[in-house]
């Protein structure tokens, strides 16, 4: 069934079409299956058209913020074209249309921000002849914002609520009334009435313009003129007369800047601050040689002849799902679904790995690493994370997972940290950069002979306590610790 269907022009307007149909859904090469609400319209005479709503492209989200806009007013579209970019609560995506049609208005700008899921912001006809019509098209004539319209069924709701309580209350009671307390009489001086400006001294039009523009303080000027009045003289003469007094007089000159949270920062914000409130964390550490794993990287990455180049990482993601298949454990996740607690342990290792962004933290997800190779694996990671620098991950690529990496061991200065549990998720290890650490090195009899240079780098696993135990924690450490040491396990 078409999107655009066209109304009948001959019927009453009120009797045409109203109420709410669904779009059909639309399956894109980047998006996932959407449902766009849709409303015809018939009154104000507007010829038949279709209102497009922000469209949920994540089952988190609940606003998006409106990029560009990639079709103007009067442009035609056709299936699998992008009508505009959206920016939701994890990446900026673009919404590709599947049906034909014309763009007759954008109801919201490039630029809007957290436009809730739902509301309008765009309407198309199947004719560029109807196109005139909605110039003067408004929210307000699709049906408005669903936040508003919330918000009025809230108030009405508290009238309906408070006039109860009124009727309540004015039912006859027997209560002891207090005398009103007696009338009183103004006094006046009789004087002249003064302006405030008067009695204040006040401030001359001129000065007061010159003390916003300068930033000075008015509290803080002594005025020259009669009664006190400050003059613009005063306002450039006036000399602050130390840091802290400027202080304590509230300069208008900020010493700082408000940047605004994108989608995504907020987000993260919230998952986060879910995550540590309600996961009880734990952390265990571990220093665990990778002079093995280099000496095999670079071997590998030599007789490659450039087609790969194998990084610390892969390998690491490699071991961190070998591990996981021994402790299984480590691979669950905490589930609450249907007044049901469950805790679900998972037979395939899919990696969510943590890659930065300009506008913040995202997790790509390398799938079923076990069944994978090191070259696979390392392909896999350079692309998800190139996309995800561009914001060009579809949500599927980055929704799930099993288990979490996080690396800053490209920062030599980070010699380990602690991460953050990323929920549903029970297990994260968090790595640190590759150090040279002084070893004992031992002679043929197995007495200490000198010393040597190790490269080493420190492990450290966050746990949600309520799936992973302590001991548990330490085994999956253990064996995780194994694998990376002996890193000619991860090629069988």
């Amino acid at each position: 069934m078409s999107m655009l269907s066209r109304a009948s022009r001959g019927l009453p307007s009120h009797a045409a079409w109203s109420g709410f149909c669904r779009t059909h859904n639309v399956v894109s090469r980047r998006l996932p299956t959407l449902s766009a609400l849709a409303r015809y319209y018939a009154d104000k005479s507007y010829p038949s058209h279709t209102v497009i709503s922000m469209p949920a492209l994540s089952p988190t989200m609940t606003a998006g913020n409106i990029g560009t806009w990639q079709k103007k007013v009067g442009e035609s579209i056709s299936p699998g074209e992008v009508l505009v970019e959206i920016e939701t609560d994890k990446a900026q995506m673009d919404f590709e249309f599947q049906e034909e049609g014309v763009l007759a208005k954008i109801l919201k700008d490039s630029g809007e921000k957290d436009v809730p899921v739902g509301n309008p912001i765009a309407v198309m006809v199947e004719e560029e002849g109807d196109v005139s019509a909605f110039e003067n098209f408004t929210v307000e004539d699709a049906g408005g914002d669903k936040s508003q319209q919330q918000s009025k069924q809230d108030d009405k709701g508290g009238e309906e609520a408070a006039e109860s309580k009124k009727e309540e209350k004015s039912e006859p009671k027997e209560e002891k009334k207090e005398a009103a307390p007696a009338a009183q009489e103004s006094q006046s001086t009789g004087e002249r009435l003064e302006l405030s400006l008067d009695r204040e001294g006040g401030i001359a039009p001129a000065a007061k313009k010159a003390a916003l523009e300068k930033g000075v303080p008015i509290s803080a000027i002594k005025g020259s003129g009669p009664n006190g009045r400050i003059s613009k003289k005063d306002v450039d003469n006036y000399k602050p007369s130390a840091a802290p007094a400027a202080a304590a007089g509230g300069a208008a000159v900020p010493n700082y800047e408000d940047i605004e949270a994108s989608s995504m920062r907020k987000a993260i914000a919230s998952r986060l601050r879910q995550s540590w409130n309600e996961n009880p964390h734990y952390f265990v550490s571990s220093s665990v040689s990778v002079t093995k794993l280099l000496k095999l990287r670079q071997a590998l990455n030599a007789a490659a002849d450039g087609k790969y180049k194998l990084s610390v990482n892969d390998f690491l993601i490699k071991a961190l799902a070998l591990a996981a298949r021994k402790v299984p454990v480590a691979n669950s996740s905490w589930r609450e679904e249907g007044g049901k607690v469950v805790i679900r342990q998972h037979n395939t290792v899919d990696v969510s790995v943590a890659v930065a962004t300009p506008v913040g933290l995202i997790t790509p997800i390398v799938r079923n690493v076990t069944g994978q190779g090191l070259e696979a694996i390392s392909t896999q990671i350079k692309d998800l994370g190139k996309r995800a620098r561009d914001n060009k991950l579809k949500p599927e690529e980055y929704q799930g997972g099993t288990i979490t990496i996080s690396n800053m061991g490209m920062n030599d200065a980070v010699e380990r940290f602690t991460a953050v549990v990323n929920p549903p998720h029970a297990t994260i290890v968090a790595v640190g950069a590759v150090k040279k650490v002084a070893i004992p090195r031992e002679a043929e009899d197995g007495l200490v002979d000198g010393v040597e240079w190790d490269e080493q780098i420190v492990l450290t696993g966050s746990f949600d306590h309520k799936v992973v135990d302590g001991a548990v924690g330490g085994e999956f450490m253990r064996e995780l610790k194994r694998v990376v040491e002996n890193p000619l396990e991860m090629m069988l």
